[in-house]
């Protein structure tokens, strides 16, 4: 494994299905020349990509367009795919996304990981990777995203939130916190986020939540750690943000 490198193979594709316990996963920050797909089979994974941190929870996946700076931390004991692409055979942006994953690709990308590098050159594997390929370009993107920052001051609120996100200072609390007015922290946040502080704030809890919901916590519990006053309000939050009831989206009817 350590001396993998999916930028050396001439092939459209290539496959790693790997555990938390393989030292691919605790790469430092790296690229490749190819893009990536980050697919958990159990357990979840964090990316951090260009600046931004990614979370990926099941049925999800996280697309890394070649060239990007990245980092993949399991959140617990998990199983991954590592899907290498030419960038050329997919149609997918050029900037990080998390994209929905039907069961119908999860499977096609589990059935391709287990053949050998012969057996993915047939020509019955060319035509299933062909199909694979026009349909991840067609899976729904979603923005389960954090974005950080390079401003030192605000790397610094990003790193307190992180560490504790039921911290509930308000706007004016924070610019005081960093000696600045109100206006121009609004303005900081705006600027390197391209968020208001309540919605940065927000898309981090959704972030932490989807973590800790996938590691197995209860909705009641996930509300507490985020702060909130009820359950309701957390249900609230995530089902404007996502679409779904916490369960729901988990897939614990």
């Amino acid at each position: 494994m350590d001396s993998y490198d999916p930028d050396s193979s001439e092939s459209s594709i290539d496959l790693l299905l790997l555990s938390s316990s393989n030292r691919e996963l605790k790469a430092p920050i790296h690229s490749h020349d190819k893009g990536q797909l980050v697919m958990p089979v159990t357990g979840s994974m964090i990316c951090e990509v260009d600046n931004e941190i990614w979370m990926v929870p099941s049925e999800s996946a996280v697309w890394i367009p070649a060239g990007l700076p990245h980092r993949n931390t399991p959140v617990s004991s998990a199983t991954f795919c590592f899907v290498f692409i030419d960038p050329a055979k997919v149609t997918l942006p050029d900037r990080c996304c998390t994209l929905s994953i039907i069961p119908l690709v999860r499977e096609m990308i589990l059935y391709l990981s287990s053949l050998s590098v012969k057996e993915l050159a047939e020509e019955q594997s060319k035509k299933l990777t062909e199909i694979l390929f026009e349909m991840i370009g067609k899976m729904p993107r979603e923005q389960l995203n954090f974005p950080l920052t390079s401003d030192l001051k605000l790397r610094k609120v990003a790193e307190i939130l992180l560490s504790n996100p039921a911290d509930r200072r308000t706007i004016k609390q924070w610019a005081a916190f960093l000696a600045m007015s109100e206006r121009t922290f609004s303005r900081l946040v705006l600027k390197e986020t391209g968020m208001t502080f309540g919605l940065w704030r927000k898309q981090l809890h959704i972030v932490v939540s989807l973590q800790l919901l996938t590691d197995g916590k209860s909705v009641q519990s996930v509300s507490e750690q985020l702060g909130y006053d009820s359950v309701s309000a957390f249900i609230t939050m995530f089902k404007k943000a996502l679409g779904k009831s916490p369960k729901r989206y988990i897939g614990k009817l």
